[in-house]
């Protein structure tokens, strides 16, 4: 549905997207992730028309961007990180006028009333968007969104300054749209993209460097850095005994005991698969170790990996 192919922008010497490519299959939510100020909302302002590149190409359901804007425009719909709202309206006269701005052929009341009731907005209808929670005007903005039933939804920092509450529901009204949408979220708060997202991109100075399904992400860092111990001996001794240990850089009792076993939370150094050198110390005090199960790393620990192991590959070595 979305092709983005050897993208590459420029503000003058500094370059933003430097070369990249990435696609969105049909129906696929797909976490748009990097830190501030890594190409995010370029590339998304690009996708949408508001910007031109360099060289490359992004086509939206095989109309490019940059060649058809009104036709690959009709595809989109789009919520900026500052939702395009008229304050001084009711929501249902922003409704209306949206309606008009995207020569909409739908039937009008009909479909706005469809949107004003998936998105959960139907019983403020009559209300001032001015007198609007900040949740609800983010809800307006998603709304206007799908304004027209386009078959891409693309939100930039869709919860940005919402509540805990207010958070959550947005998320879940993201997973309800990606059933019959394909979706792009560009964001950087990590739990936002593994909660509703498929698959993850990652950008850090203008380049791609991840491209994975979201359960397969932490695959790409390599070790065995989170492990849950289940260990039969003396709690106190044996947790002395782990933080001991070279390569532990953590560890917790999880205070979980099961008949004469206790259950440990052990992380290692990065880099270091430390499952042999605990069975050996654990055997050698005469601890039976009863279980042993891999945590993974979760997607904090993938993206600050990730961007640390590029920006250290890309810091020009010094000379001696």
């Amino acid at each position: 549905m979305i092709q983005i192919e050897n993208l590459t922008k420029r503000y003058g010497a500094k370059t933003v997207l430097d070369n990249i490519s990435f696609h969105v299959n049909d129906g696929e939510i797909v976490g748009f992730l990097g830190p501030n100020g890594a190409g995010k909302t370029t590339t998304m302002n690009i996708l949408t028309g508001y910007l031109s590149a360099e060289t490359g190409s992004a086509r939206v359901g095989g109309i490019d961007i940059l060649d058809q804007p009104l036709e690959a425009k009709k595809k989109i719909g789009f919520l900026p990180e500052q939702p395009p709202l008229y304050l001084d309206m009711t929501v249902k006269e922003y409704l209306d006028f949206i309606y008009e701005l995207k020569h909409c052929t739908l039937n009008r009341e009909k479909h706005l009333d469809e949107i004003c009731s998936v998105i959960g907005i139907a019983d403020v209808q009559n209300r001032m968007i001015r007198n609007l929670s900040k949740g609800y005007r983010q809800r307006v903005g998603i709304a206007q969104a799908l304004v027209g039933n386009p078959p891409v939804i693309i939100f930039d920092e869709p919860t940005v300054g919402l509540d805990p509450k207010q958070i959550i529901e947005i998320r879940s009204l993201i997973k309800t749209l990606g059933k019959n949408h394909t979706v792009i979220l560009s964001t950087h708060i990590l739990p936002e993209v593994q909660a509703v997202c498929d698959r993850i991109v990652i950008i850090n100075h203008g380049k791609i460097v991840a491209n994975e399904k979201t359960e397969n992400i932490a695959n790409i860092v390599d070790g065995n850095r989170r492990l849950s111990l289940k260990i039969c001996g003396p709690e106190k001794e044996v947790l002395a005994m782990l933080r001991n240990m070279h390569g532990i850089a953590y560890v917790q009792s999880t205070g979980a005991t099961d008949k004469d076993s206790t259950t440990f939370l052990v992380e290692s150094d990065p880099g270091l698969d430390m499952r042999k050198p605990l069975f050996n110390a654990l055997a050698a005090k005469g601890w039976p170790l009863i279980g042993m199960e891999s945590m993974g790393a979760n997607l904090e620990d993938v993206f600050i990996a990730i961007v640390d192991k590029k920006e250290s590959a890309a810091r020009p070595t010094a000379k001696k």
